[in-house]
């Protein structure tokens, strides 16, 4: 079983999130190739963090800027920053009330296998929410965690984007708990016309503590990565 050190980050603005998250995901890249260079056998360590982030609008290294419905004024005039970043898929918001979790794993401790790992971060929010009475699902072609899949009212709960090299992973996932989905309307999020986005506490229709849920995540990932996460 792999031990994985969890970070709590708080509310961090993402630029300094995404700049700690580096720091750590070249560590363990270094030893993976100072292993490999000099017939070492020195073992990587996973990390998890977990944060919130200010409003933020954030483009994935492949999006289209034009997703983005505000101009850079109103931006600005709204408080909301924009960050270009080097995950995979294409325009997200992040804000207060949403779980953001960012796992910096090496594969070779788990299994060499991008496809699986994106479907392990699904299936880890799919339990959580579970847990509130909702069917969590995936949609083929688009990546996260869905709502009422294949019909007029799908949704998306959770956004997934991540970034990899030499088997690593970053960025992650951000569930929407008690988010204001409002920030979503100036944004065609993930580059999907024609789809809405949800949180837990717009489907239950009650305030839900965002400690709890994390509490139900912590759980379920080491469910289903067989993993032990560590306290940092």
């Amino acid at each position: 079983m792999q031990k994985i050190h969890l970070q709590e980050l708080g509310l961090k603005p993402y630029e300094e999130a995404w700049e700690y998250q580096n720091k750590l995901f070249q560590e363990v890249i270094d030893i993976k190739l100072n292993n490999r260079n000099n017939s070492l056998n020195k073992p990587t360590p996973n990390y998890f963090l977990f944060t919130e982030h200010p409003h933020v609008y954030t483009l994935g290294k492949s999006g289209n800027e034009n997703n983005l419905l505000l101009s850079k004024k109103q931006l600005e005039d709204k408080g909301i920053t924009f960050f270009k970043s080097n995950r995979g898929g294409d325009i997200t918001y992040h804000g207060p009330g949403q779980i953001v979790g960012y796992p910096i794993l090496d594969l070779d401790n788990f299994e060499t296998d991008i496809h699986k790992f994106m479907r392990n971060l699904e299936e880890v929010i799919i339990l959580t929410i579970a847990q509130y009475g909702l069917k969590g699902e995936r949609s083929e072609g688009e990546t996260g965690v869905w709502l009422d899949v294949g019909t007029p009212f799908a949704r998306k709960i959770c956004a997934l984007g991540v970034r990899t090299s030499r088997w690593v992973t970053m960025h992650g996932f951000a569930l929407n708990v008690s988010a204001d989905l409002g920030y979503f309307d100036h944004i065609i999020p993930c580059g999907i016309r024609g789809k809405a986005v949800t949180s837990l506490e717009a489907e239950l229709n009650k305030k839900i503590n965002i400690e709890e849920v994390k509490a139900k995540i912590k759980i379920h990932f080491e469910e289903v990565f067989n993993a032990k996460f560590i306290e940092v």
